[in-house]
């Protein structure tokens, strides 16, 4: 195995400091990327689709729990795939390892599932064995196959009016690699993460970075207010605009 050089900590610096301009670069392009996702058209949603939930049969608007937006990850479990019946496929299986704390997602007004055609039973019986917390439905009918994930995994968000429910973003294959974290499926929604320096169309949702976080188990009460944390939060970002606008 050839190593790269052994060097003194100014240079070991001096080299971090270069990649860590590259990085900053890819991180705004990540987000205009998200912004442009937030200007996508919307195509609406036709058809009636059937899942099985945990308390019968639901319609798609139902897999929102009553939230503006709904994030399906179609994942692989069913006869005939590799696992079946102990597991789901391998792939799908360290998708659902890696999401995080659903609460995070749910302060945003937005849900996110996983659909399968297997039974009801096997679900259950996996997620509890794998210690998943995702709500999970049997999907049935021509869901997949319409929405791009019949024969392959992927991710769909949808936005709703009412009952009225449009597809706004789909993504699959190595993209699905970088999903799991609260920001990951927020920045492929069409509302975004509702955070005010977001470049997003006008009279969309926003409040100020930060001060919407708040612990997992206490969304109910209002974040908290740390003031001194807070100004230094946002001096901090300001010091990163200025700079950021000082290279352009």
């Amino acid at each position: 195995m050839e190593t790269p050089p052994i060097v003194s900590a100014e240079q070991w610096e001096a080299a971090r400091q270069g990649l860590l301009a590259r990085e900053k670069e890819l991180t705004r392009a990540h987000d205009a990327l998200a912004a442009e996702r937030r200007r996508m058209p919307w195509l609406r949603v036709e058809k009636d689709y059937e899942f099985e939930g945990p308390e019968g049969p639901v319609g798609l608007v139902d897999l929102f729990q009553g939230r503006r937006q709904l994030v399906v990850y179609r994942a692989f479990f069913e006869p005939g795939v590799h696992g079946w019946p102990d597991h789901a496929c391998p792939g799908c299986s360290m998708v659902a390892d890696h999401v995080g704390n659903l609460a995070h997602l749910n302060a945003r007004d937005t849900t996110l599932v996983f659909v399968s055609r297997a039974p009801r039973p096997d679900i259950e019986r996996v997620k509890e064995r794998m210690g998943w917390q995702i709500p999970w439905y049997t999907l049935s009918g021509s869901f997949d196959a319409d929405f791009g994930v019949d024969e392959w995994h992927g991710t769909n968000a949808f936005i709703r009016s009412g009952e009225k429910v449009f597809r706004t973003y789909f993504i699959n294959n190595r993209g699905d690699e970088a999903l799991g974290s609260t920001w990951s499926y927020l920045d492929m929604t069409a509302l975004g993460r509702q955070e005010n320096w977001e470049d997003s169309p006008p009279g969309y949702p926003q409040t100020p970075p930060y001060q919407w976080w708040n612990w997992h188990d206490e969304y109910r009460q209002a974040a908290p207010a740390d003031a001194e944390w807070l100004n230094r939060v946002e001096g901090a970002i300001e010091a990163g605009r200025a700079t950021a606008r000082r290279r352009s």
